[in-house]
């Protein structure tokens, strides 16, 4: 009988241009990242940025990575799950990792940081690690429960700059390239002066991209572009 890697559902999840190969961060935090996949702690770690700094695909990325190693990880979207966090959380405690994106999402809700108090204590007492995102720190944030303010005040913390235009475009060349999607820089140029910037968009743009420039069997240039935001692209 042929034994089935638990990790391998899991892994495959996770959106393969969204690895820490294809994050733009300052120097260094790549590797700390990558350090923190990898590594046997119970020390957690609380990334704070503004909207569209790349919070959720640092997550998610960390998630991968853990997960190509070997560890067993878990992706928990705190928007899908607020008003149940107990339910999405409720076996994780036996992960080597679990990502918690978007903690604004439940701050204020009793039952979840209740939940969420449990999940961090659960996993620190087994040796395991978390990684929270949130917009701001955790001292800022609007929780009624000091405790788990206590909790994630003693994590490491990072905070992401939102990308500046030459940030942006490295971003989508990265993110182009690992799908194997031929983008010339004019074309990536031309669309961060006229489209909006912000990185869920051109994250949901470049899907477009990928798929017309599939179906056409065409180079990502400057007039394929124009004429796929002008609706003549397949």
């Amino acid at each position: 009988m042929t034994t089935v890697s638990p990790q391998l559902p899991l892994a495959l999840r996770y959106p393969p241009d969204q690895r820490l190969d294809t994050l733009v961060v300052a120097d260094g935090v790549a590797a700390q990242l990558a350090a923190f996949a990898a590594a046997d702690t119970r020390q957690s770690l609380f990334v704070a940025g503004a909207p569209g700094t790349g919070k959720t695909h640092l997550a998610i990325a960390v998630c991968a990575e853990a997960e190509r190693l070997g560890r067993r990880a878990a992706f928990v979207p705190v928007r899908s799950a607020a008003g149940r966090l107990d339910e999405a959380v409720a076996a994780l405690h036996d992960c080597d990792l679990v990502a918690v994106d978007g903690l604004d999402d439940i701050a204020g809700d009793r039952a979840d940081e209740i939940a969420l108090f449990d999940l961090h204590n659960r996993l620190h007492d087994a040796g395991h690690r978390a990684l929270y995102t949130a917009t701001v720190a955790p001292d800022a944030l609007a929780l009624t429960l000091p405790d788990l303010r206590s909790r994630l005040a003693q994590s490491v913390r990072l905070q992401l700059a939102p990308l500046d235009d030459a940030g942006r475009h490295e971003m989508l060349r990265l993110r182009a390239a690992r799908r194997g999607l031929q983008m010339d820089a004019a074309a990536i140029d031309w669309l961060l002066r006229r489209v909006d910037r912000d990185l869920p968009a051109l994250t949901a743009l470049l899907d477009r991209l990928d798929r017309a420039s599939l179906a056409s069997q065409r180079r990502v240039t400057v007039p394929f572009v124009r004429q796929m935001l002008a609706g003549d692209a397949p």
